[in-house]
């Protein structure tokens, strides 16, 4: 532990963080915004212990994937200190690119997945690191030759996944979500550049896919929360009409620059350096300062998002497994009219509705490889004792102000 921070994560006790580049890289002002990015978005406003962030989150992955290493290497799997030391770099960083509340605002603000974000911010400290990056990058990408690094990164059984399940279980209280992530590392092994799972971890791993349905539907995709969500996106939304309108909208210079435009990514391609200063100085709290302000805003619909989200007074959510019959859908939409004394183009941003979907396990990309005692190597969905449902379960929703009609 000499060369390396040590840290007491809530989740793990005593974590470290090698010294030299990757603890570089932890100081530096991008990745240290992360501090100020909720890991739930506003899954507290259900879940009040929720607010850890995208820091905890990636130092937690980083950690993870340390122990990762070591039980591959001590299983004869080759991997040089350059490898690790890349791998590392990329799951500190695979979440750079996460805006003001992590997914919720990912397609509001600007036009940019948030993983082409990460990439960005990867190839700007590149550049200030000396090409230090680069390996990292390589393996971000899925370029590198040793695809089981990638996998280790962004796969079905990542250290991504191992530790939000694990972090957002223990800060929400949610023990459903709680996964033996010790033992599925214990378990994990290399066949053919192809990162598997021995035999007797398959259990583990079926608490694992289990565990991550129940949190995307009970915590992730929450009734409440998805309302919180929502309305969320729709006051931006208003915000950003607003201002195309000519409107006077008062905001913290951050969120300002993005609420006159939506960057798109040949515009990072174009101006990325200064783009990503833009972006990094935006966080949650220009944002909730923002609605802070605009509770008073003269534009009704604005101002009546902004004190429902400043003060909890969420829309109503309803869920079907089916869609909506059209004449009960109109019947909501003419209540809202009728309550709100706005002409029709408010439904805009008064009645929301959609669909989510889930599933417990995808077989379409890159599927869990069970590795037998006999040696054999066979697909998760092809195992004759384990027969895991992966077809996804829709919910269809519609949300509005909490009125009587």
């Amino acid at each position: 532990m000499k060369n390396k921070k040590i840290l007491n994560d809530p989740v793990y006790g005593f974590v470290g963080i090698p010294y030299g580049i990757i603890f570089n890289l932890v100081e530096h002002p991008y990745f240290q915004r992360l501090r100020r990015i909720k890991q739930t978005s506003l899954t507290h406003l259900v879940y009040p212990g929720a607010l850890h962030t995208r820091f905890h989150h990636a130092l937690g992955a980083l950690h993870l994937m340390q122990q990762a290493i070591e039980v591959l290497r001590s299983k004869d799997v080759d991997i040089t200190q350059e490898e690790a030391e890349g791998v590392c770099i990329a799951i500190l960083l695979h979440d750079i690119g996460h805006g003001p509340f992590s997914h919720t605002l990912e397609h509001t603000l600007m036009q940019v997945t948030h993983e082409d974000l990460s990439l960005y911010f990867m190839e700007e400290l590149n550049e200030a690191f000396g090409g230090r990056l680069e390996l990292a990058m390589s393996i971000f990408r899925d370029e590198y030759p040793k695809h089981f690094l990638h996998q280790l990164v962004s796969g079905q059984l990542d250290m991504d996944r191992m530790d939000y399940l694990n972090r957002d279980s223990f800060f929400t209280g949610v023990h459903e979500g709680v996964i033996g992530y010790d033992r599925i590392i214990k378990m994990l092994a290399v066949r053919d550049g192809e990162l598997v799972v021995e035999e007797k971890g398959i259990y583990s791993i079926e608490k694992f896919l289990i565990a991550r349905r129940i949190m995307y539907w009970q915590v992730y995709l929450h009734k409440t929360v998805l309302s919180a969500e929502q309305m969320m996106i729709v006051a931006l939304k208003r915000a950003k009409d607003l201002v195309k309108q000519g409107e006077m909208v008062e905001a913290p210079p951050a969120l300002s620059f993005f609420l006159n435009g939506a960057p798109t990514a040949a515009d990072f391609e174009e101006n990325r350096s200064a783009l990503l200063q833009r972006f990094a100085a935006l966080d949650d709290y220009d944002v909730m300062t923002a609605f802070k302000y605009w509770q008073h805003h003269s534009d009704k619909v604005l101002a009546y998002l902004s004190q429902c989200l400043i003060n909890r007074r969420l829309f109503r959510l309803e869920f079907s497994y089916e869609p909506f019959d059209a004449a009960y859908l109109e019947r909501v939409k003419q209540a809202v009219l009728d309550w709100s004394e706005l002409d029709s183009r408010a439904l805009e941003y008064l009645f929301i509705q959609g669909a989510e979907a889930n599933a417990a396990y995808r077989k379409s990309k890159d599927e869990i490889k069970i590795l037998r005692k006999n040696g054999q190597v066979c697909p998760m969905s092809e195992s004759t004792d384990y027969d895991i449902q992966s077809k996804a379960v829709r919910k269809y929703y519609i949300c509005y102000p909490k009125i009587k009609f």
